[in-house]
């Protein structure tokens, strides 16, 4: 089975029911019927058109939803709309998707959520690791707005902040393990950049181009991470770094900073770097004070506590770290670095055993504990 034909597929097919009339909650229903239905059938007898094939069975699950329904039987009389097997119209909707879902009777983050799972096919177990809430929370908050937006026509899209968001986040997953999402983030954004004249849209796409230019150096052969000072530089994508440089600069140019464009910067600071060594500390430090000011994000003071360590020693970093929550996600995990850096291997390798039990993932997790395996090697000569 072909997952990631499905996925590509899926936002077309939610638009193509959203147009004919279906209410975005039920039409998402109906897609995802139709999906388990397409696992179930598709190995032994594969459809010559797989969109139209999703169409159809996707109309017929609204439908027969829509009948059992007895509060909405006037929207029986769309059984005569069915449209027929056959070719679908080669119509991209996943832009106009993520707008109609950011729809004004939501909150941004119920919005945020609600896209993700319905248009960007996230789980609801990343969408909550994302957001850093449990799973159970998330999917409470998913279901609230699928009810709040149950019957509402999506006539008025939402605003260009949450569509951004989406985007930028659904990157972030794909960047960290399904290189297939962050793809479409990226196409998706040039789409927004095309569209729409906004240094944030530019800001977000110079991010996840620079961030992109360097995936390939992010993993060894056998598949563990390789972190950022340690990468081989050699196999950046320069053309990526170049582009994403340049459409940063036009942005700042314009003198309407943003949260994406700040990150954007520090991206291209580290791509600018030669070697680790040579990474302008002193300037990130500086960007990251514009990025708390902008966002007063815990990740982003925990990221500039990093900085601070680099380039005013690390007893400063441990300084800004101790002013943070230590239940930040990988708070225990900087505080092991900045400890290491301080030469004080004994505890930075405590820190770091006790950050790999609390990692997100198995790439994360291994590569803390063999953080954690080669201090203790190195305590024990």
């Amino acid at each position: 089975m072909n997952e990631a034909l499905l996925r590509s597929l899926t936002p077309s097919v939610l638009g193509i029911l959203v147009r004919r009339g279906a209410d975005f909650a039920a039409a998402e229903d109906a897609v995802q019927d139709a999906l388990v239905e397409a696992v179930r059938v598709w190995p032994a007898d594969p459809p010559r058109d797989p969109k139209g094939w999703l169409v159809t069975v996707a109309w017929r699950r609204f439908l027969d939803a829509t009948r059992a329904d007895a509060a909405r039987r006037r929207r029986e009389d769309l059984v005569d709309e069915e449209p027929p097997p056959g070719p679908a119209p080669a119509v991209d909707d996943t832009l106009q998707l993520y707008f109609l879902c950011a729809h004004p009777s939501l909150t941004p983050s119920s919005a945020v959520a609600l896209t993700l799972r319905a248009v960007g096919g996230l789980t609801t177990r990343q969408i909550a690791r994302a957001y850093l809430v449990p799973e159970a929370t998330m999917a409470q908050r998913i279901s609230r707005a699928k009810r709040t937006v149950s019957g509402v026509r999506f006539e008025r899209p939402g605003d260009v902040a949450t569509v951004l968001r989406v985007l930028y986040l659904v990157f972030n997953e794909g960047y960290g393990g399904d290189v297939d999402l962050a793809v479409e983030a990226i196409r998706l954004t040039r789409q927004l950049a095309a569209a729409i004249d906004h240094p944030e849209v530019a800001g977000l796409l110079a991010l996840m181009l620079l961030h992109h230019a360097r995936r390939a150096a992010r993993t060894a052969p056998d598949g563990s991470l390789v972190p950022l000072a340690e990468q081989d530089r050699t196999r950046w994508d320069t053309a990526s770094i170049a582009e994403g440089v340049g459409i940063l600069q036009a942005a700042l140019a314009r003198d309407r900073l943003g949260e994406f464009q700040a990150q954007a910067a520090i991206a291209a600071l580290h791509a600018d770097a030669p070697t680790a060594g040579e990474t302008d500390w002193v300037q990130i430090v500086e960007w990251y004070d514009e990025l708390a000011g902008l966002t007063d994000s815990p990740v982003v003071r925990l990221n500039r506590a990093v900085a601070v360590g680099e380039a005013d020693g690390p007893r400063a970093g441990l300084a800004e770290l101790a002013a943070l929550d230590d239940s930040l996600p990988r708070h225990t995990a900087v505080a092991a670095y900045l400890h290491e850096r301080d030469g004080d291997l004994a505890t930075a390798a405590r820190l770091y055993a006790e950050a790999a039990r609390k990692a997100p993932d198995l790439a994360e997790r291994d590569h803390l504990t063999r953080q954690a395996a080669r201090l203790n090697t190195r305590l024990r000569r």
